[in-house]
């Protein structure tokens, strides 16, 4: 993998073709899916395309997202470039790669099709490589980017909260603890309003409202979990 600081230099310096691939990540029944091309889910195929003139990377990579799954994703980041000889769908010598994702969705767009990230195995080479990256720094950025808050509507309860670390994470967190450490962060507020979550009484609603704690924000310490 490139550098990102790098990846401007070698693109252009090499005079080779370059592609912005992403991946698209969001819950899917409590697992973790990653957005395929539809016309190539047998192979294995990100969302990817070329620059446009005058496009920085990021914009390329944000229209390329919603290209691919029609609307905007809620939270981008890059990742860096790829690359040293491994296959790619549009033959690109160097992929520039960025991390996204998307609340849980009901549907899927047209052209797309979301697959299990745990059979990411069936993707090409180098889209494997990216995937395996992506899901790498997400799980590292955890504790200080809000990637979890993203990927849910703007109230929330605590129980939907600590589903969606699992499903980023990959596995189960103990509640109690989950719940100290979140009350240690001060990243949520509760609201005055509740949801039934079915049997038994309901559960309040909170929102993300990180607040800053002698100086300093913390995140969730997934160490302490």
């Amino acid at each position: 993998m490139v550098g990102r600081n790098q990846v401007t230099r070698r693109a252009s310096s090499s005079g080779k073709p370059f592609s912005i691939d992403v991946v698209i990540l969001t819950p899917r029944r409590k697992q973790l899916g990653v957005l395929c091309r539809r016309e190539a889910v047998a192979s294995g195929e990100l969302p990817w395309g070329a620059p446009q003139k005058g496009e920085s990377l990021e914009d390329g990579a944000r229209r390329i997202a919603r290209s691919a799954c029609g609307v905007e994703p809620t939270w981008l980041e890059q990742l860096g470039a790829f690359g040293d000889g491994t296959s790619h769908p549009g033959a690109a010598v160097l992929s520039v790669a960025f991390v996204s994702v998307l609340p849980a969705s009901r549907g899927e767009p047209a052209a797309t099709e979301w697959a299990d990230i745990r059979t990411a195995g069936s993707l090409v080479e180098r889209h494997r490589l990216i995937v395996s990256a992506a899901l790498e720094a997400v799980r590292e950025r955890l504790d200080h980017v809000p990637v979890a808050f993203r990927l849910l509507p703007p109230l929330f309860t605590l129980t939907e909260l600590q589903q969606v670390y699992e499903t980023l994470l990959g596995r189960r967190l103990h509640k109690a603890s989950f719940r100290r450490a979140l009350h240690a962060s001060w990243l949520v507020a509760p609201t005055r309003e509740w949801r039934s979550e079915g049997r038994g009484r309901p559960a309040q609603l909170f929102r993300y409202a990180p607040t800053r704690r002698h100086g300093q924000r913390r995140g969730v310490r997934f160490e302490l979990l």
